[in-house]
């Protein structure tokens, strides 16, 4: 008999034109920002793109973390501006970070769209199998090996088009990141269990989006098209 429960069957198969609107746990980017990159505490000193911000969950966590982020998405989902991260203009090396959940088809691109606009890094949250493929170790892997592959010892329940803090999931989910001037081989790591720890009774109220975040558009001097 075919087992056909949530968990089992949330395998994120999406129509090649949908925006993948799958909005993280504000919970996931906490895990990044706590566990894998830049622990010494110097986040508050620096700058985030989130170029993929949908409905701003993750650029909200984010701006706990960071001086300013600034949020973009090529649908108007209310948050952020409007805008194509892909065939934009933006400065080189105009954001010390650049941290995303991608649609996944477009990810490659959005990574190496990325690599040219960050100063310190960059970091994506993709389903685990991202790293499977050899197209995608041709295309991807190969040139540009990223300096950790963080796998979530926990799964990461993403829900389409909303955050809901009873979802469930059969997807696992990995940051990888790139950090610039770090010459070392690609390091597997896990961000640990930390969804109790990391979790905030607001995540999933309407009222966690309605936070200020700096949303200024990309420069238009010394820009990298």
């Amino acid at each position: 008999m075919q087992n056909t429960s949530h968990a089992v069957m949330a395998q994120r198969v999406e129509a090649k034109d949908s925006l993948d609107d799958f909005p993280t746990p504000p919970w996931a980017t906490r895990g990044l920002l706590e566990h894998i990159i830049e622990t010494d505490g110097h986040l508050s000193q620096l700058t985030a793109l989130e170029p993929a911000c949908g409905r701003g969950h993750m650029a909200q966590a984010l701006r706990e973390y960071f001086a300013e982020v600034h949020a973009s998405d090529v649908h108007d989902y209310g948050f952020g501006q409007q805008a194509d991260f892909l065939s934009g203009l933006y400065p080189a090396e105009g954001y010390d970070w650049v941290i995303t959940n991608p649609p996944f088809r477009l990810a490659e691109d959005f990574i190496h769209r990325a690599m040219p606009i960050a100063r310190r890094g960059v970091a994506v949250l993709v389903r685990t199998v991202f790293i499977e493929s050899v197209g995608r170790y041709e295309r991807l892997f190969k040139q540009l090996p990223p300096t950790t592959v963080a796998q979530f010892a926990e799964r990461v329940p993403m829900v389409k088009g909303r955050v809901d803090k009873k979802a469930s999931t059969a997807t696992g989910y990995a940051w990888i990141v790139w950090e610039k001037g770090k010459t070392q081989g690609p390091r597997l790591a896990w961000v640990p269990p930390c969804r109790k720890l990391l979790e905030k009774d607001g995540d999933y109220d309407n009222g966690f989006l309605t936070g200020t975040t700096t949303e200024n558009g990309p420069l238009q001097e010394e820009l990298f098209g």
